[in-house]
């Protein structure tokens, strides 16, 4: 059986009828009880999974997942991945997953299509430019590739954009060239076999229907497939993190909300990177089957329904005719919703919680694809060594008491404003 994928195991099972190849990843049944249980079977409970048994040898690990895995958020997203950020709290963080993201596919042994195609933040003034300065100059301090450009310099990279537009001319941009894309489905893949590989079980078809709490400390939980004791339980459910604490008798400073995203039909290669309207909410790169995907703004209202509202496509079609009004002959194919935990300052949390032995991972608002390799690096160093990874020990649940907000858009404790 074909169990590492190489040129050699291609060409091997392309003479034997493709017969060798083994299931990517067991269907195990669930034990009674585990040392970890991590809820949610998306991006940040896989890549939690795969660093726990790799990192620290921990392999008596399930990860609990309602519907299939993958099926949420990591499935629903415009595949970007970047660490162009400006406050100390967040640039660590997401540099080491930047360079995470750099070395994944030899780590997992799997193609997930890792384009580091760069991504570039467009500027429309001169306080804006400033601004962008400013967050260029901070990324480069803490050794993060940063390069502000001209009108001239993007100009002859998309001179296809609507640079005198009158409202919102384009003055330049500042550009994070590794920064790109990376195919969102296989993210999730590529951590399962993995994590599956290394001895973890994945738990499809399993909702998490209660947290059983005992002394004060968390014992295990409840689920459509019977109780799953735990010495720890580990919380990834992304824009259901509100309602799957609740089941422990915690309030969380997180609002959930629909971000919506789009794919365009096939046209031929148009735009070779990832470009952002800096005068409005949207972003825009380019599948590799040709598709525009594209997204903006969160719908504004609380929500559990993976779908959005009319108004929010409105708006964001109108920020990409503002930006580049050729696409209007494009036809849109599809859009569909993601579930936005929002949190009270835009960044995430990974820390303890008040109740002994669980353990969150929340709050990621626009910013969790990007954040997987880290989010499941840092997470599984706090599970396992009850103790903060230093590049996430900043976001820290109590930091909202504390009045240690790391707020990277500067608008105040307004979820739907992140």
């Amino acid at each position: 059986m074909t169990d590492r994928y190489s040129f050699l195991s291609i060409l091997k099972e392309a003479f034997s009828g493709q017969k060798g190849w083994e299931p990517v990843w067991r269907e195990p049944a669930p034990k009674r009880d585990y040392e970890v249980v991590i809820v949610g079977g998306g991006g940040h409970g896989l890549a939690t999974a795969h660093y726990l048994a790799k990192e620290h040898g921990i392999t008596d690990v399930a990860v609990v997942e309602k519907g299939y895995l993958g099926s949420g958020n990591v499935g629903r997203n415009t595949t970007i991945v970047r660490s162009n950020y400006l406050l100390d709290g967040n640039i660590p963080f997401y540099e080491l997953s930047m360079k995470l993201w750099e070395g994944l596919e030899q780590d997992l042994n799997y193609n997930a299509m890792v384009s580091q195609r760069g991504v570039l933040n467009l500027f429309h003034s001169d306080a804006q430019r400033d601004a962008y300065a400013r967050r260029g100059n901070a990324m480069r301090l803490n050794g993060v590739d940063a390069e502000l450009l001209d009108q001239a310099a993007v100009k002859k990279m998309l001179p296809f954009l609507d640079y005198d537009n009158a409202r919102f001319p384009i003055q330049g941009g500042l550009i994070q060239r590794r920064g790109g894309t990376v195919r969102h489905d296989a993210v999730a893949w590529g951590y399962a076999r993995a994590a599956d590989r290394r001895g973890v079980d994945l738990i499809q078809n399993c909702e998490v229907t209660g947290i059983t709490v005992e002394g004060g400390r968390a014992i295990g939980v409840e689920t459509t497939r019977g109780f799953i004791g735990a010495k720890k339980v580990a919380l990834a459910a992304a824009g259901n993190s509100s309602r799957v604490a609740a089941m422990a008798g915690l309030r969380l400073p997180i609002e959930s909300h629909v971000l919506q995203a789009f794919v365009s039909e096939g046209i031929k290669p148009f735009i070779d990177g990832v470009v952002t309207f800096g005068a409005g909410h949207f972003y825009i790169s380019q599948s590799d089957k040709g598709g525009l995907v594209f997204g903006g703004d969160i719908d504004g209202y609380n929500s559990y329904a993976q779908r959005g509202n009319l108004p929010t496509i409105e708006d964001v079609c109108e920020g990409g005719m503002a930006l580049m009004p050729r696409i209007g002959r494009v036809r849109l194919l599809r859009h569909w919703g993601g579930l936005m935990d929002m949190s009270m300052d835009g960044s995430p949390i990974i820390d303890r919680t008040p109740v002994d032995g669980l353990y969150l991972n929340a709050g990621w608002c626009y910013g969790g694809f990007k954040a997987t390799p880290a989010s499941g690096f840092c997470f599984a160093h706090l599970i396992a060594r009850d103790e903060p990874h230093p590049d996430a020990a900043a976001l820290r649940l109590d930091r909202f008491a504390r009045g240690t907000l790391i707020d990277e858009k500067g608008v105040g404790a307004q979820p739907n404003l992140h």
